[in-house]
């Protein structure tokens, strides 16, 4: 599964696109957990008691799992492409 990780995720994780091995049955959590078990720096920034941080936003082909679509329980397919993006603000 790969992810695109943008803003200061990208710096944490010294790359902006990661690759994680997930099962054929996989869902955005367990890829999100693979991420965080390769790349273990991003766990503080995108996590706060274990939990998403509701600031962090989660995009499955573009669309926000967290509005759009299930969540973290959102399933997967083979050629998904997830994205992390921190917070956003600007003037």
């Amino acid at each position: 599964m790969n992810w695109k990780l943008f803003a200061d995720l990208a710096e944490l994780a010294g790359d902006k696109h990661v690759s994680v091995d997930v099962d054929g049955d996989a869902t955005v959590e367990d890829a999100l957990e693979a991420l965080l078990a390769d790349r273990p720096a991003l766990e503080e920034r995108v996590l706060e008691d274990g939990e998403l941080r509701t600031q962090i936003n989660v995009l499955r082909n573009g669309t926000n799992v967290q509005t759009r679509e299930e969540g973290l329980e959102t399933e997967l397919e083979a050629d998904d492409e997830l994205a992390l993006f921190p917070p956003v603000s600007g003037g």
